[in-house]
């Protein structure tokens, strides 16, 4: 999810789920200890619960981005060891990193070493065209031998080589089955299962049998889904309408262009809000127009309202008078 889940995305998708656990993108150890580090660390406070998601492959430095996640108020390190995409190989981090399950142990219990928040790794099942579970059994094996107790998993393999990272979240075939099995194998572990889950009916399937469920583009594309999540993990269910959330995402987006970052750098989070609604195209058209830069936030979700409301037929929209 790089250059997607972004600050303004996660603080858009809590005001949909008041206890999901959100991730960051995947920062690199050296982006991160080299590079621009309020950047690449600020978070809104809103966020809670929210977890760092790591990049890298060298215990030291692992160790050094870990404490600086925890030292900014992170409630999880996670380690990346399922991104199948060039760049990352280049780094010799992301999928590739299966290969070397000791490396990876070693990078987990240094973190471990110097940070008192939850360390976390999220891996496929296997790489390349091999598909063997001995071969992840024996990763989480080896990683939670050094007191890692809690794996994401992309229940399909990482082909490395030939396929586009987009190819390679579609083509090796998912075998949920496999998650399902590790949890056997390792009851004393949490298990999150993570791939191919597009509807609630999934998901509450999946709650009945292990410990959790990652949701990613999915989530981002359709976000309404995150809606129904508190009361599928026993919380109360959210109270807020679509019109809610828009209404307070534009004041945060107002809030946001007074610190200099302007509203479409927020909006574009907010595109799939509609999705499946009458008139959401128009509404996404207005959101998404270029040409609408210049305007004040406020006046781009009047027009965007104005354009729902004629589809749809409605009277004035309810965000109009919450704005007025």
């Amino acid at each position: 999810m790089m250059d997607w889940t972004d600050r303004h995305c996660r603080y858009f998708h809590r005001l949909l789920s008041s206890h999901a656990l959100l991730y960051t993108e995947m920062v690199t150890t050296g982006a991160l200890i080299h590079g621009d580090q309020p950047r690449h660390l600020n978070f809104n406070i809103e966020e809670h619960p929210v977890a760092l998601q790591l990049g890298g492959s060298e215990p030291a430095d692992l160790a050094k981005a870990a404490r600086l996640g925890e030292q900014r108020g992170y409630d999880e390190i996670n380690l990346n060891c399922g991104c199948p995409s060039e760049r990352v190989q280049r780094g010799a981090f992301g999928a590739c990193l299966m290969a070397e399950p000791q490396l990876v142990a070693d990078g987990v219990k240094a973190m471990l070493d110097v940070v008192s928040v939850p360390v976390t790794v999220k891996h496929r099942i296997g790489i390349e065209r091999t598909e063997s579970y001995d071969f992840v059994r024996d990763f989480v094996g080896t990683v939670s031998g050094v007191g890692c107790d809690t794996f994401i998993v992309h229940a399909r393999n990482a082909w490395l080589q030939g396929i586009s990272p987009k190819e390679n979240r579609e083509l090796p075939p998912l075998k949920p089955d496999w998650v399902l099995r590790l949890k056997a194998d390792f009851p004393q572990l949490s298990f999150v299962i993570n791939g191919g889950i597009t509807s609630m009916v999934q998901i509450n399937l999946l709650l009945q049998q292990l410990d959790g469920v990652m949701v990613g583009r999915e989530a981002y594309h359709n976000p309404w889904l995150l809606s129904a999540w508190d009361e599928a993990i026993g919380h109360s269910p959210s109270a807020l309408t679509r019109n809610d959330v828009e209404a307070q995402m534009v004041l945060y987006m107002q809030t946001q262009a007074r610190l200099g970052v302007p509203w479409f750098a927020v909006s574009r989070h907010m595109l799939g809000l509609r999705h499946g609604q009458s008139g959401a195209r128009k509404w996404r058209h207005v959101w998404s127009d270029h040409r609408l830069k210049q305007l004040p936030v406020a006046e781009v979700a009047r027009l965007a309202h104005q354009a729902l409301a004629e589809s749809s037929g409605a009277a004035k929209p309810e965000l109009l008078s919450q704005l007025d």
